[in-house]
């Protein structure tokens, strides 16, 4: 750092900053590169939650480490570390026959699967015919987006 470079503040006396197993209270927005928002906790209850837990995708929690109460930062994510890259393999047609309860089935429309893992939701893409086409990717995967952050509390 050349000299005249002013030390960036990692925490400040009595604060702690976002490590592993810490329990984190924030609001947040997430948001299209755009600026379109598609999630918000900024006009409720904000969110609580413990880095590490499953609850949050890793790549949004690498972007908090070291952050501290009050920081207040965008942060762009990148598909590979919020929702992954949207992948054609995970669009599949199906037997229009396997949706006896959906109705009507049209183009929009969140369905949840059963499997052993728990529900899986996809989103009826078209139907045709005797078909339905459901896309499984995440609604957010592929996308750019900028993860927009308050830090109220870190425990």
């Amino acid at each position: 750092m050349p000299p005249d470079t002013p030390p960036r503040v990692i925490a400040r006396e009595g604060q702690h900053s976002i490590r592993p197993g810490s329990r984190v209270t924030l609001h947040f927005a997430i948001l299209l590169a755009d600026g379109h928002e598609v999630d918000t906790t900024r006009r409720g209850k904000p969110a609580t939650f413990t880095i590490g837990d499953g609850n949050v995708p890793q790549g949004f929690e690498s972007a908090l480490m070291g952050l501290t109460p009050g920081d207040d930062e965008r942060i762009p994510i990148a598909p590979e570390r919020g929702f992954g890259p949207r992948r054609e393999e995970n669009v599949r047609t199906l037997p229009i026959a396997d949706f006896p309860k959906a109705e009507p089935l049209e183009a929009g429309l969140v369905v949840a699967f059963h499997s052993p893992e728990g529900d899986l939701p996809g989103v009826v893409q078209e139907v045709r015919g005797d078909e339905v086409v459901v896309d499984f990717n995440h609604p957010l995967a592929g996308r750019d987006l900028i993860f927009d952050v308050t830090i109220l509390r870190v425990e």
